[in-house]
């Protein structure tokens, strides 16, 4: 299904997303929370340095932002709809599931960020 040299494939793994040969964090494990936004600084394959400019993860906040409106809807349309919970429940369900799903989100908007700006490469060699 995730063939290497598509940007879902960069993007869910983590991997550089010029060579994907090598994880962009220095703990492939987001749930290690002390770890979760620790990058390395190059790739050591292609040597893409992951920040780009000063401060250049800072965009990825807005790609968070609407990852996090898209669970939270999720979760409601979920619990609200599919398992008839009352309003209350419902939203309870939304802080549950934003609060489990925080540190791959964090992952997540940073890769999709990243993705905007750098391809996949597959004639590059070291």
């Amino acid at each position: 299904m995730l063939k290497k040299g598509s940007k879902l494939y960069s993007i869910l793994t983590g991997t550089c997303p010029k060579c994907q040969k090598e994880s962009m964090y220095l703990d492939p494990n987001p749930l290690h929370l002390g770890k979760t936004l620790k990058m390395n600084e190059k790739c050591s394959h292609c040597g893409l340095k992951y920040q780009i400019e000063p401060s250049f993860f800072y965009g990825a906040m807005y790609v968070s932002y609407g990852l996090n409106v898209a669970v939270g809807i999720a979760a409601f349309v979920i619990s609200y709809i599919v398992f008839e919970a009352s309003l209350k429940d419902a939203f309870i369900s939304i802080i549950a599931s934003l609060i489990i799903l925080f540190p791959f989100i964090l992952r997540w908007s940073r890769n999709i960020y990243i993705n905007m700006f750098v391809s996949y490469d597959p004639t590059f060699k070291q």
